[in-house]
């Protein structure tokens, strides 16, 4: 029995304190979870200011379908199906750039609004009106109705029904709200380019990960741990180097990380570091806080400031690093190949050392020629490998485990606790299945 169109065996893949490796090996769940998952939740598209003008474009994907995010003539964000409606060819092949005064495919010249309605067809009098009219196709790009631009971040839900953005993500948004206000003008900007890494593993692996802090003193020991240790060993006197500031978090002990604390929303989103985290104990920046005392006051400064989370991981896909002004995006290629994008922002207004700061901390954590990130991709591997052994079946996430913690919501527990992993594999199995039959139960869970 396979799992199309069966959406009781897709939830018996998920238990209370463990989850089947089918999915994280399954071309078939892997399919239906580009088919279903990624169609029935909110997806992180890009960011406003990667399309400051009209006419600009970013291409990107949501789960394996190929869009375009455009910023229309009336200052909106629009997202687009990247295909022509004639032949299927994709209308925006770069990554990003400026559209001129509209979209032109490039095999026969259809041309196409922002808005992403048909402009234009050479040769418009070999097309009966009538004809054409009740062609799929007079309706021009397919277009996402469902976006929204949240304080700069972009976001769309490709089905038509599902929860409204607000129900989706409630109170993690405060994440983005403290990312933001950071700014002493309070608006960010893509700055310091992007970083790609591919990833032999399922996707989920990475998302997983974000909230595991039983494994940086251990799989981070010789990256970062060396790195410390020749630190150590540098003649008095010596400045401490801001590489040594960024690397010295990751292999703090397991009383650390417990001590943290981790926050669990619903529908699989969370963070680690509600009371303390790797974040916290950077070097002052000079001029930073004077100006964002300038701007919110010296009390709500301290606030904003005071917001050290860790890694903050939105369902399904994304996770952002408010304090570092990091976001990386999980893109799923096969059951076992992720795509890894990591984006860093500017804070406009604040002093250029902060942006300095999180390039680093980006090329030293994340980059494929980073230091640390190579320990992650090194476990993932052997992970992706192991899950194809037919002695065992299970995944286990069992750690601090409570019966009954599926009911309750929003909660802030011990560091170390995988409550928010089990957390994300409810979601996935409830947004797995959310449209598969016509009748479902409302998630009543912290997923």
């Amino acid at each position: 029995m396979g799992y199309r169109d069966n959406p009781e065996a897709i939830r018996a893949l998920v238990r209370p304190t463990e989850v089947h490796k089918d999915l994280f090996v399954s071309e078939e769940i892997f399919q239906l979870e580009m088919e279903n998952l990624f169609a029935n939740t909110w997806v992180y598209v890009g960011h406003a200011s990667q399309i400051p003008n009209p006419g600009d474009f970013y291409t990107t994907t949501v789960g394996d379908q190929p869009v375009v995010m455009v910023r229309d003539t009336d200052g909106s964000i629009r997202v687009l199906h990247n295909r022509c409606p004639h032949k299927g060819v994709m209308v925006v092949s770069d990554l990003t750039g400026n559209a001129g005064r509209f979209l032109r495919c490039p095999y026969h010249a259809w041309s196409f609004k922002f808005d992403g309605s048909l402009l234009a067809l050479p040769l418009k009098r070999g097309y009966n009106p009538e004809v054409f009219n009740e062609c799929e196709a007079h309706e021009g790009m397919g277009k996402v109705r469902n976006v929204r631009d949240y304080r700069g971040f972009v976001f769309c839900r490709l089905n038509d029904e599902g929860p409204s953005f607000e129900e989706f993500f409630g109170e993690s948004l405060s994440t983005l709200d403290n990312m933001v206000d950071r700014s002493p003008e309070g608006k960010l900007e893509v700055a310091g380019g992007v970083l790609r890494y591919m990833h032999d593993c399922n996707w989920k692996m990475l998302v997983d990960n974000q909230t595991d802090t039983c494994h940086p003193m251990v799989a981070h020991e010789s990256s970062a741990g060396t790195a410390v240790k020749v630190w150590k060993e540098a003649p008095e006197g010596t400045p401490k180097p801001m590489a040594v500031e960024l690397f010295a978090p990751f292999i703090s002990p397991y009383e650390f990380f417990e001590g943290m604390g981790i926050r669990v929303w619903e529908n699989g989103h969370g963070h680690t570091g509600v009371s303390d985290s790797i974040h916290a104990a950077y070097s002052d920046i000079p001029g930073y806080w004077d100006a964002m005392v300038e701007a919110y006051g010296e009390e709500r400064a301290g606030q904003i400031l005071g917001d050290v989370r860790h890694n903050t991981t939105y369902f399904p896909n994304i996770m952002v690093k408010g304090p570092i002004q990091t976001l990386r995006v999980f893109k799923p290629i096969s059951a076992g190949k992720t795509l890894v994008e990591s984006w860093t922002f500017r804070l406009v207004g604040a002093p250029d050392k902060l942006l300095e700061r999180t390039v680093m901390y980006n090329r030293l954590i994340n980059a494929p020629t980073s230091i640390v990130g190579h320990d992650d991709h090194e476990v993932y591997e052997r992970a992706q490998h192991g899950l194809h052994s037919r002695g065992l079946d299970w995944v286990n996430v069992a750690r601090l485990y409570e019966p009954g913690e599926e009911q309750r919501k929003n909660e802030v527990t011990n560091g170390t606790n995988e409550w928010q992993m089990r957390n994300q594999y409810r979601a996935w199995a409830h947004y797995m299945t959310a449209s598969m039959s016509k009748v479902e139960a409302p998630l009543k869970e912290t997923a």
